[in-house]
């Protein structure tokens, strides 16, 4: 990442992708002197309603990001499904970060698997799958319970199917569209942590505190930070997302998510090369947000103090909420020590991120129980 020339205040972001993520980081370009222009298809995207430009057009468009990248100094995404040969197009026209090399392999899970193998990182048992051979052969290594998981896409629980029983395989892969994929043994967990850490392009780098994650429906529900875990699972937790960024090269925000099993022992389950949901904790309980600290990497400026000075809680806000029209976000309001963040989407779908509520304060079990009272107050199940 040598060609990141340090950016100041002017200079111009481009973000493919005009999501949440792309949406924050642009608000926090403003107090740094920063312009971002957006591509997405819709005009009204959350990230258009704040930022300096917008180019029209879907991260897939080689030729409208192109057009996006000959307006700025640089370019990066808020998702990692930016097809690679599109992020190559772009790096012929402006820097680039994350770079299209490192891209292209965290976008396959099999590459991402061969990676972790390669540095030597902890990892659940998996094993590849190209045809019916290989699935039943790959169920005989990992053994059951099992989850079969696509190659290339899926999120938030998308693209893959839980495994309970032998008789189960050939239904769970035909679910999948008999895509490629890995077959991995299932991770009885204690639960499940975050490293969301910053990499400039010197090689220095800011972590900020491990984050405790709790799923529902394979969607993020709630992220506390600093997690609740014995003094060396963080130390150790960075220094495997440290391992994985230096491999990579990468420059920018990097999350690296784990498992925390009841004896202590960390594995790695996916690498996300960008701002992270499980980091909103950082936006208004540090010192530096994962969106500013993003910025500041990608525009060659020195990075931020990641400090947190108060547990903080993030719950997130799905479009479930608003099923029988608006939630009584007042509730929100009526918490001195919450903070209401709207992503300005222009529908609230089931399942869809429409907004977070982040709650500071001392006692990591009480902000969490009262992000569940909060959570059913809207109208959540």
């Amino acid at each position: 990442m040598s060609d990141l020339r340090p950016l100041g205040p002017g200079a111009t972001v481009g973000v493919l992708g005009g999501g949440q993520l792309a949406r924050m980081m642009a608000l926090e370009a403003r107090h740094l002197g920063l312009r971002v222009i957006v591509l997405d298809p819709n005009p009204r995207c959350g990230a258009a309603q704040v930022a300096d430009g917008l180019v029209l057009g879907h991260f897939s468009d080689a030729e409208a990001a192109c057009r996006l990248a000959a307006q700025v100094d640089v370019v990066t995404l808020d998702t990692e499904h930016v097809p690679a040969e599109v992020l190559r197009a772009v790096e012929a026209v402006a820097p680039c970060a994350p770079g299209s090399e490192a891209l292209a392999l965290i976008q396959d899970r099999l590459a991402q698997r061969r990676l972790l193998h390669a540095l030597r990182l902890p990892q659940t048992r998996w094993a590849e799958v190209h045809d019916e051979a290989s699935l039943r052969a790959g169920l005989a290594e990992v053994g059951l319970p099992a989850v079969l998981k696509t190659r290339r896409g899926g999120y938030d629980g998308k693209g893959q199917a839980r495994i309970q029983r032998e008789d189960h395989l050939l239904a769970a892969w035909a679910s999948l569209g008999q895509a490629p994929c890995i077959i991995e043994a299932y991770v009885p967990f204690d639960r499940e942590v975050s490293a969301v850490m910053a990499r400039a392009a010197d090689g220095s780098t800011r972590h900020w505190p491990l984050a405790e994650n709790d799923h529902r429906r394979h969607v993020l529900h709630t992220t506390l930070t600093p997690a609740r875990a014995e003094p060396s699972v963080g130390p150790r937790a960075r220094a495997l997302a440290e391992a994985v960024a230096a491999r990579l090269d990468h420059v920018g925000v990097l999350c690296l998510e784990l498992f925390l099993l009841s004896d202590g022992q960390l594995l790695v389950n996916e690498i996300a090369p960008r701002v992270h949901n499980s980091g909103h904790t950082s936006l208004g309980a540090s010192v530096t947000s994962q969106f500013e600290q993003h910025l500041r990497a990608v525009c060659g400026l020195p990075l931020g103090d990641t400090t947190q000075a108060r547990p903080a809680v993030m719950l997130n806000l799905l479009g479930d909420l608003w099923r029988d029209g608006p939630p009584p976000l007042e509730r929100v309001f009526a918490v001195p020590h919450a903070k209401l963040h709207l992503y300005g989407k222009d529908e609230a779908r089931p399942g869809r991120k429409v907004g977070h509520v982040l709650l500071l304060g001392d006692d990591p079990a009480r902000l969490l129980d009262e992000a569940e009272a909060l959570y059913r107050a809207l109208g959540g199940k």
